[in-house]
Protein backbone atom coordinates (compact mmCIF):
# COMPACT_ATOMS: atom_id res chain seq x y z
CA UNK A 1 0.00 0.00 0.00
CA UNK A 2 2.86 2.35 0.76
CA UNK A 3 4.36 1.78 -2.69
CA UNK A 4 1.12 2.67 -4.46
CA UNK A 5 0.45 5.73 -2.30
CA UNK A 6 4.08 6.80 -2.63
CA UNK A 7 3.73 6.74 -6.41
CA UNK A 8 0.50 8.76 -6.33
CA UNK A 9 1.84 11.34 -3.87
CA UNK A 10 5.24 11.93 -5.50
CA UNK A 11 3.81 12.05 -9.02
CA UNK A 12 1.46 14.73 -7.72
CA UNK A 13 4.54 16.84 -6.92
CA UNK A 14 4.58 16.32 -3.16
CA UNK A 15 8.07 15.49 -1.89
CA UNK A 16 9.78 15.55 1.47
CA UNK A 17 11.41 18.86 2.23
CA UNK A 18 15.11 19.13 2.81
CA UNK A 19 18.09 17.29 1.41
CA UNK A 20 18.45 13.56 0.87
CA UNK A 21 22.24 13.65 1.27
CA UNK A 22 25.04 15.90 2.50
CA UNK A 23 25.90 17.14 -0.99
CA UNK A 24 22.67 19.15 -1.13
CA UNK A 25 20.48 17.01 -3.41
CA UNK A 26 16.84 17.48 -2.50
CA UNK A 27 14.22 14.74 -2.47
CA UNK A 28 12.49 16.45 -5.40
CA UNK A 29 15.67 16.31 -7.52
CA UNK A 30 15.33 12.56 -8.05
CA UNK A 31 12.87 11.16 -10.61
CA UNK A 32 9.68 9.32 -9.74
CA UNK A 33 8.96 5.62 -10.11
CA UNK A 34 11.37 3.08 -11.55
CA UNK A 35 13.62 5.85 -12.86
CA UNK A 36 14.55 6.62 -9.25
CA UNK A 37 16.14 3.17 -9.03
CA UNK A 38 17.27 2.34 -12.57
CA UNK A 39 17.48 5.61 -14.49
CA UNK A 40 20.43 7.89 -15.24
CA UNK A 41 19.46 10.24 -12.37
CA UNK A 42 18.79 7.35 -9.98
CA UNK A 43 19.40 7.36 -6.26
CA UNK A 44 23.07 6.48 -5.64
CA UNK A 45 23.90 2.85 -4.92
CA UNK A 46 24.92 3.64 -1.33
CA UNK A 47 21.42 5.04 -0.71
CA UNK A 48 19.75 1.93 -2.11
CA UNK A 49 21.97 -0.26 0.07
CA UNK A 50 20.91 1.79 3.12
CA UNK A 51 17.25 1.27 2.24
CA UNK A 52 17.82 -2.46 1.75
CA UNK A 53 19.63 -2.78 5.09
CA UNK A 54 16.96 -0.79 6.93
CA UNK A 55 14.18 -2.99 5.54
CA UNK A 56 16.23 -6.07 6.45
CA UNK A 57 16.65 -4.77 9.99
CA UNK A 58 12.89 -4.23 10.28
CA UNK A 59 12.14 -7.71 8.95
CA UNK A 60 14.66 -9.51 11.16
CA UNK A 61 14.70 -7.38 14.29
CA UNK A 62 11.41 -5.55 14.70
CA UNK A 63 8.57 -7.19 12.76
CA UNK A 64 8.40 -10.51 14.55
CA UNK A 65 6.42 -12.19 17.31
CA UNK A 66 8.65 -11.75 20.34
CA UNK A 67 6.22 -12.85 23.05
CA UNK A 68 4.74 -15.88 21.31
CA UNK A 69 1.18 -14.49 21.66
CA UNK A 70 0.43 -14.19 17.93
CA UNK A 71 -3.01 -15.37 16.89
CA UNK A 72 -2.14 -15.66 13.20
CA UNK A 73 0.84 -15.17 10.86
CA UNK A 74 1.64 -11.48 10.65
CA UNK A 75 0.30 -10.65 14.13
CA UNK A 76 3.10 -8.49 15.53
CA UNK A 77 1.23 -6.87 18.42
CA UNK A 78 3.46 -8.58 20.99
CA UNK A 79 0.99 -7.82 23.75
CA UNK A 80 1.46 -4.05 23.37
CA UNK A 81 -0.96 -2.87 20.67
CA UNK A 82 -4.56 -3.93 20.87
CA UNK A 83 -6.90 -1.19 19.60
CA UNK A 84 -9.85 -3.37 20.65
CA UNK A 85 -8.90 -6.44 18.61
CA UNK A 86 -9.56 -8.77 21.55
CA UNK A 87 -13.13 -7.46 21.90
CA UNK A 88 -14.19 -8.80 18.48
CA UNK A 89 -15.74 -12.22 18.03
CA UNK A 90 -14.03 -14.77 15.80
CA UNK A 91 -16.23 -14.07 12.75
CA UNK A 92 -15.51 -10.34 12.93
CA UNK A 93 -11.77 -10.99 13.28
CA UNK A 94 -11.85 -13.28 10.25
CA UNK A 95 -13.77 -10.68 8.23
CA UNK A 96 -11.37 -7.87 9.17
CA UNK A 97 -8.35 -10.00 8.28
CA UNK A 98 -9.94 -10.87 4.91
CA UNK A 99 -10.61 -7.20 4.19
CA UNK A 100 -7.00 -6.31 5.02
CA UNK A 101 -5.67 -9.08 2.76
CA UNK A 102 -7.88 -7.90 -0.10
CA UNK A 103 -6.75 -4.28 0.39
CA UNK A 104 -3.14 -5.47 0.20
CA UNK A 105 -3.86 -7.40 -2.98
CA UNK A 106 -5.56 -4.37 -4.53
CA UNK A 107 -2.54 -2.21 -3.67
CA UNK A 108 -0.20 -4.77 -5.27
CA UNK A 109 -2.28 -4.67 -8.45
CA UNK A 110 -2.25 -0.87 -8.33
CA UNK A 111 1.53 -0.58 -8.10
CA UNK A 112 1.96 -3.26 -10.76
CA UNK A 113 -0.34 -1.30 -13.07
CA UNK A 114 1.62 1.90 -12.48
CA UNK A 115 4.91 0.13 -13.21
CA UNK A 116 3.50 -1.35 -16.44
CA UNK A 117 2.23 2.06 -17.57
CA UNK A 118 5.63 3.57 -16.82
CA UNK A 119 7.33 0.99 -19.04
CA UNK A 120 4.72 1.47 -21.79
CA UNK A 121 5.77 5.12 -22.03
CA UNK A 122 9.31 4.01 -22.89
CA UNK A 123 8.10 2.23 -26.02
CA UNK A 124 5.86 5.10 -27.12
CA UNK A 125 2.48 3.91 -25.82
CA UNK A 126 1.42 6.79 -23.58
CA UNK A 127 -1.24 5.75 -21.10
CA UNK A 128 -3.27 8.70 -19.80
CA UNK A 129 -4.45 7.63 -16.35
CA UNK A 130 -7.63 9.25 -15.02
CA UNK A 131 -6.27 10.24 -11.58
CA UNK A 132 -2.62 11.16 -12.19
CA UNK A 133 -2.51 11.67 -15.96
CA UNK A 134 0.21 10.40 -18.25
CA UNK A 135 3.26 9.06 -16.46
CA UNK A 136 6.60 10.62 -17.34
Amino acid sequence: MQAFLGQIVTRNGIHLSGDIDYSGDSFASYPNGLAAVFGPDAIPQAGLIQIFLFVGFLELGVMKDVTGEAEFPGDFRNGALDFGWDTFDEDTKLTKRAVELNNGRAAMMGILGLMVHEKLNEIGMVADLPIIGALQ
